[in-house]
């Protein structure tokens, strides 16, 4: 039996030693070794997640090969892998803890990854908004997740850019507007509360 180590995956990831345990990839029957287990893994694809800026994970993501999610839901080395029941358990897990959600939100077995919480990413949009000068401009939702130059709301999927402006329209630094191209927003400054 391969001793437990830490591991450089081919992305630069440093996969952690309980990672080259045969155990880790199997659901455990008691209760408190699964919840240790599915915190681990919660740990495991949300940073990863971050590593590699992934926002979805599929539980079909356990049955191919070649995908985004290989070199955390497989270990070649000790010949195994998530089964997909097994990620169920775990993204059903995220979502109940807020660190995800379904996406679509009528089925199981596909999350929005919460790398940063909606919070986060609403500071992240307002800051941005600030810093690029788009205070009081209407911008597209295309404008703010493919901009011009790369930023770090670049490819953030739209679910989770209409959370975040949803909750800066609760503390009235932005609103939402109808435009002719779809949905568009304007970010307004802090307010001195």
């Amino acid at each position: 039996m391969p001793s437990l180590s830490t591991y450089t995956t081919p992305s630069g990831f440093l996969l952690p030693s309980i990672h080259s345990a045969a155990p880790f990839f199997t659901q455990q029957p008691f209760e408190t070794a699964q919840s240790s287990a599915t915190d681990l893994w919660t740990r495991l694809i949300l940073t990863y997640a971050r590593h590699r800026r992934l926002f979805v994970l599929r539980v079909e993501d356990t049955e191919k090969t070649g995908g985004d999610w290989d070199e955390v839901l497989r270990n070649e080395r000790i010949n195994r892998r998530m089964k997909a029941g097994h990620l169920e358990f775990v993204l059903g897990s995220m979502v109940t803890k807020g660190l995800a959600a379904y996406e679509p939100p009528d089925q199981t077995r596909s999350v929005l990854l919460y790398w940063r919480l909606p919070e986060e990413w609403a500071e992240v949009l307002h800051e941005w908004a600030t810093n690029t000068g788009q205070l009081n401009t209407i911008l597209t939702f295309y404008e703010i997740t493919d901009p011009p130059i790369a930023s770090e709301l670049s490819g953030l999927p739209l679910p989770l850019l209409r959370n975040a402006i949803a909750i800066l329209a609760k503390s009235g630094r932005a609103q939402t507007i109808s435009i002719a191209d779809g949905d568009g927003v304007r970010f307004f400054a802090r307010t001195g509360r």
